[in-house]
């Protein structure tokens, strides 16, 4: 009950200090201190978390408003190159763990498969990887340890990183006058695009189902819209509780024999990815604050909420929709990539 009040009077005296991030970087310093103190994680309620991640969408698509679908392709061979170098990497990595885990083992069950190896390593889609991983025969357990410290390492750093950056612009929802509509509004794209873009099999159908929502809505409007800021704060820090409170001693001891190397490839990933992003900003045209956004390797709704919050153009939102499509497919057939790599060895 402490976490909530506590959060708000830290990301409150953060902003007031004008640092970026403030209210998910309060929210994370205060939920992980509960977390750790009490030895327990801190579960945010699904469908309130949902709701949040709802409005991530709405403020993620803002700088989308407005913007003729000519330009968005403008970056579909950018984040198709970007995509194509961090699957490439998640797969040679997941591939070199499963040896790895195969020399060490001696065939007893610490053994990592092929599948649970790539799977673990590919970033983007975490909870969808996990779902995979029960269809596909990989470890689950082991996948969902991965995917959890790489989340929790990626939106870590991601304010951290980001508040040395130059931002492009202010905050696309700052300044906007609030009609008492625009507060229904949000709340409804925010709570119905979820259902509609599982309907259409939209993969982060939380998040990109309002954010599309949004931007055709925007088109359609004859006032831009404009997300109160009470909603605005409240799914910021809605990110920070789920990041923070996940720092749990249990969670951190699980499968401790294997954390060295995950977290060797998590270290490899954040770097290749950083380094990704500075030729995409250079690409691009654009800062190296969008493009480290662009190209970071996951944490979707921290990455739409700082570029949100920093001014980010449409770039981010772009090239991390394009990414993720190009892992969930790549995901899917991996199977069937497996099987063409033996027959090929076999040659």
């Amino acid at each position: 009950m402490i976490v909530a009040p506590l959060s708000v009077l830290l990301g409150f005296v953060l902003a007031r200090l004008h640092v970026p991030a403030a209210w998910i970087l309060g929210a994370i310093v205060v939920s992980g201190i509960s977390a750790l103190g009490t030895g327990r994680e801190l579960k945010v309620n699904a469908k309130f978390y949902n709701f949040c991640r709802g409005i991530i969408g709405v403020l993620a698509a803002l700088p989308l408003a407005g913007v003729p679908p000519a330009e968005l392709l403008h970056y579909l061979l950018p984040g198709l190159v970007s995509a194509a170098v961090i699957i490439g990497i998640g797969f040679v990595g997941g591939l070199t763990l499963a040896q790895y885990s195969a020399r060490k083992s001696h065939g007893d069950e610490l053994t990592v498969s092929r599948e649970t190896g790539v799977l673990s390593m590919l970033s983007g889609g975490a909870s969808i990887m996990m779902t995979l991983a029960d269809e596909l025969g990989a470890d689950m357990r082991y996948v969902a340890l991965t995917q959890y410290l790489r989340l929790l390492a990626v939106s870590m750093t991601l304010p951290l990183v980001a508040s040395f950056l130059t931002h492009p612009g202010e905050n696309h929802s700052a300044g906007l006058e609030v009609t008492w509509w625009m507060w229904l509004l949000v709340i409804a794209i925010a709570l119905i695009g979820e259902p509609i873009a599982r309907k259409v099999h939209l993969p982060a159908p939380a998040v990109f189902g309002p954010l599309i929502l949004t931007a055709v809505i925007a088109t359609l409007l004859p006032v831009p819209i404009a997300p109160p800021e009470p909603l605005a704060v409240t799914a910021f820090m809605s990110i920070g509780w789920v990041c923070g409170g996940g720092l749990s001693v249990p969670a951190l001891k699980r499968f401790a024999t294997l954390l060295p190397a995950t977290i060797t490839f998590i270290v490899v990933v954040m770097v290749s990815c950083a380094a990704m992003g500075a030729v995409v900003s250079v690409w691009l045209d654009i800062t190296f604050f969008e493009g480290y956004l662009a190209t970071s390797p996951g944490a979707i709704e921290t990455v739409l909420a700082l570029s949100s919050e920093g001014g980010g153009g449409p770039a981010v939102v772009a090239l991390q929709l394009i990414r993720l499509i190009c892992i969930l497919l790549f995901a899917g057939s991996l199977p069937k990539i497996l099987r063409a790599i033996d027959r090929r060895g076999k040659r």
